[in-house]
């Protein structure tokens, strides 16, 4: 498996970029505010053709670049109960928020949503750029806030990781996903914290939304949200 990232200047939000190896297919995962320029010479560099979008939610900093990444021929893939967010990802935004990010990146009348969106679902499969994804449903910091989870690591990681979960905001290396903000709900999020993040095993490497990779070992041992399930 091939990896690159890209960090948002903007709320620290990770990009990133999947496929088989450099010069063949990629998906590009959750484009977040101002990331265009850095992921098309992310593409360049490594000769990458990518052949979708995947959002693990519909908060503005995971989807701000979507649709002109997508542009006329990608599809962005979103769970159905954040297929909303992309109608107007400013909606539930405090306004002093929109007003910033407004005047860095754009005014929010230049927002249109991608022309093609694909529902996720729960236990789906997706078959992309040469990668089986399971989509994992695990609502809690959104209503449809997923885990993207394959077989294999990118190359250099260490012997004893042999799977990758993609994260988004359900989980973070020494923390979670924050539930106070419209759409979280703290008791769907610990559900999803059982149900959908203990399970996974020690051998996971963990692609997180925001900050640091690590790895269910890791957290599973550390994470105070994770010891307090256990």
């Amino acid at each position: 498996m091939f990896v690159s990232a890209v960090t948002a200047a903007a709320f620290g939000t990770n990009c990133y970029l999947l496929g088989t190896g450099p010069g063949q297919e990629c998906v590009i995962v959750d484009p977040g505010i101002g990331v265009q320029d850095a992921v098309a010479e992310l593409l360049r560099e490594h000769r990458l053709k990518p052949t979708a979008v995947l959002l693990t939610h519909g908060h503005l900093d995971h989807v701000y670049a979507v649709t002109p990444l997508c542009g006329s021929s990608l599809a962005a893939h979103v769970h159905e109960d954040d297929r909303y967010r992309l109608g107007d990802p400013f909606a539930q935004l405090d306004p002093a928020l929109i007003a910033m990010v407004e005047q860095q990146f754009g005014a929010r009348d230049r927002w249109a949503e991608p022309e093609r969106v694909v529902g996720l679902s729960d236990g789906q499969s997706l078959e992309l750029a040469g990668l089986r994804l399971l989509v994992r449903h695990a609502p809690g910091h959104t209503e449809g806030s997923v885990l993207f989870a394959a077989e294999g690591v990118p190359d250099g990681i260490p012997d004893e990781l042999d799977r990758t979960v993609l994260a988004g905001d359900v989980l973070f290396a020494g923390s979670i996903g924050r539930t106070d903000l419209p759409g979280g709900d703290d008791a769907a999020m610990q559900r999803s914290l059982r149900a959908v993040v203990l399970p996974l095993p020690d051998s996971t490497l963990v692609l997180p939304g925001h900050g640091p990779a690590t790895t269910m070992q890791r957290e599973r041992a550390t994470n105070p949200f994770l010891r307090a399930l256990a």
